[in-house]
């Protein structure tokens, strides 16, 4: 049987081809009775609009972009299916694409972009989200864009965005471990260019502060997300004359990195070593002892960035109403069997207080 077309729904709710039009596209002029009348047919027929063929008959373009460069799998593809299923929603195509994020031709190229596949817009993840000179590029020339950035609050910068509050995810992470009786604790970054990076550091030092606790430099290593880096970063740790007795890892592929060098060194996790990561990948799930770690919902995050950008260019030549306000993730703890107070810790040595 072939696919019910836009002639179909029009004749089974008795309106015209223009109405159903303007129905698919969510113009704002359509009687409320004759979209629901119209919502319904779709539904009863299985309807589904072709973004391609809707940018062919229209000035309007039904495609948006992800652009990405991120080494993380499991990200980029939660982040993805997060996107895809907003276009599904909304009746959008959608172009995935993969880039050099320190490129210097880079606005050009998505400029490019934008041009030759006819996109309505961008969702920009990080770190390109987070470059200010790129930003700047695209809102010169006309590009509708939307931002996920990691920002304890909302930057109020003019240029929509999602933003996802790391720090204070951090800081809950860390308050776990002092609070179990940790005062010595490790901190592995990610890369420094992604600005997740010292939002988490900021968490973890704000925490130590509050609690009275020294920040000792030597616990602190530079590194990336991957988990190579989380595992030479421990072994560096762990070889130190006064060892950490946790280790707080920037995302779960460093954390799942501490676990394999604590194990090399023959420690019991988690009682001679506390290990919590960043993001509820799939490498904190399957670790044994699953990893303590920040419940960060990237699909979420990518259908709202999505559902942003479509409301922005549903705006676009219509009355002002406002632009949607930006919107604010906050990644929650979740506590699992990689941490537990020091083995040493007794009713004589409480856990610091915040101060």
């Amino acid at each position: 049987m072939r696919n019910p077309t836009i002639k179909d729904v029009a004749k089974w709710s008795g309106v015209s081809l223009k109405t159903v039009s303007r129905v698919i596209n969510r113009e704002a002029s359509v009687r409320t009775d004759t979209r629901e009348k119209v919502e319904r047919a779709i539904e009863a027929l299985g309807y589904q609009p072709n973004p391609s063929a809707r940018g062919l008959r229209s000035t309007h373009a039904y495609a948006i972009g992800l652009v990405y460069d991120n080494p993380n799998a499991h990200y980029v593809i939660s982040m993805q299916d997060g996107v895809l299923s907003a276009c599904r929603e909304r009746g959008f195509g959608l172009q995935i694409h993969p880039c050099d994020s320190t490129s210097p031709g880079l606005a050009d190229e998505l400029c490019a972009l934008v041009e030759r596949n006819r996109l309505a817009g961008l969702v920009l993840a990080p770190p390109m989200s987070e470059q200010t000179d790129l930003v700047a590029t695209l809102m010169e020339q006309g590009i509708s864009f939307v931002r996920i950035i990691s920002s304890r609050e909302d930057p109020h910068d003019g240029s929509p965005c999602v933003y996802v509050d790391d720090r204070s995810a951090a800081y809950a992470i860390t308050e776990h471990l002092i609070q179990l009786g940790h005062t010595r604790i490790g901190f592995l970054w990610g890369e420094p260019h992604h600005r997740s990076s010292p939002e988490r550091y900021q968490g973890y030092a704000n925490a130590l502060k509050e609690y009275g606790l020294p920040l000792d430099k030597k616990l602190v290593l530079p590194g990336r997300y991957a988990f190579d880096d989380g595992f030479r970063g421990a072994r560096k740790l762990l070889a130190l004359k006064d060892p950490p007795t946790a280790i707080f890892g920037s995302n779960d592929e460093i954390a799942a990195g501490v676990l394999a060098a604590a194990r090399s060194s023959g420690l019991d996790v988690p009682w001679d070593l506390s290990i919590a990561g960043f993001e509820d990948s799939p490498f904190s799930k399957q670790a044994w002892p699953a990893l303590t770690t920040a419940r960060q919902s990237t699909s979420e995050i990518g259908r709202h960035a999505a559902l942003h950008l479509m409301a922005d260019l549903q705006r676009e030549g219509s009355e002002p109403t406002g632009a949607p306000p930006n919107e604010c993730f906050i990644p929650e703890l979740v506590v699992r069997g990689s941490t537990a107070p020091p083995r040493n810790n007794t009713p004589r040595n409480s856990p610091p207080r915040k101060t």
